[in-house]
């Protein structure tokens, strides 16, 4: 398994450029990250990462304002534009970092235009994101979210998300399956994995309900990563949580330091 560090909810306890050099410090070899332009100029991202002898395994297209609760463009016709200008940045970017993944989120279900016009228009964005994506060798990402904490999100299980793949078409589209908001939102996690392996092209980790660390929560992570483990996932597993500890080096106790860069089996977790 390998693994890699979500610097947008790992190491707050510094700014996001600052963050690069303490997860390799850490042992981590490869990092992920939300839209950075919300925090930091795209060029000194990427001076942070090639300082910090980085993979990037993946980053989010630009989302909207996310701390004011935004969760997507792609969904949204006031703000279509926005996105496909974005898309042209953010493959950019990933052709710089080497990097094969960009994940999009697919927006608020409003009650103008009704669900099924979001969608339609959510999947020619992305269809269209996945064109000029394939060109670079990209995988577009599109993410189920749970809606307790992220609002009447459009796609909210994995279910879901399979079938909006499914109706974009393009073979470079992929679901990220986030253990985390799954267990929120669905539960039978091994189930669904073993029921829709072929569509998942990344995967995150939080434990449920508080989003901490794995081994806080009600998520058995040892039978779930094992599980993914044996069903021949070879991408990156997400640390995407928020520390119960006080800094995040003090949550990484159930990683231990030589599976962070390397990898490693599932067994060798500390959970």
């Amino acid at each position: 398994m390998r693994f890699s560090a979500n610097l947008s909810i790992l190491f707050k306890e510094v700014p996001l450029l600052d963050r690069f050099g303490l997860a390799s410090e850490a042992g981590f070899s490869a990092v992920e990250f939300w839209w950075p332009g919300y925090e930091a100029d795209l060029g000194d991202v990427e001076r942070a990462v090639k300082d910090a002898g980085l993979a990037v395994a993946l980053f989010n297209f630009d989302a909207g304002d996310m701390p004011g609760g935004d969760r997507g463009l792609v969904s949204d016709p006031d703000r279509t534009d926005r996105f496909r200008e974005n898309v042209p940045v953010a493959l950019e970017l990933a052709r710089s970092l080497g990097c094969e993944r960009i994940n999009v989120l697919a927006g608020h279900e409003k009650a103008d235009p009704g669900r099924e016009e979001q969608l339609a228009l959510a999947r020619e964005n992305v269809a269209f994101a996945a064109g000029e994506a394939d060109v670079a060798g990209v995988t577009v990402m599109v993410e189920a979210v749970n809606t307790f904490e992220n609002g009447p999100y459009l796609l909210h299980t994995t279910e879901q998300a399979v079938r909006f793949v499914e109706g974009v078409g393009r073979p470079n589209v992929k679901i990220q399956h986030d253990f985390y908001h799954m267990q929120r939102m669905e539960g039978n996690l091994v189930a669904n994995l073993r029921r829709y392996l072929d569509y998942v092209g990344h995967v995150q980790v939080a434990d449920s309900p508080g989003r901490g660390e794995p081994g806080t929560g009600e998520i058995h992570y040892p039978y779930v990563l094992a599980e993914l483990e044996s069903l021949g996932y070879d991408g990156y597993v997400g640390l995407e949580y928020n520390p119960t500890t006080e800094t995040t080096g003090e949550s990484l106790g159930w990683i231990p330091r030589d599976l962070r860069g390397a990898g490693g089996a599932a067994a060798d977790l500390k959970l």
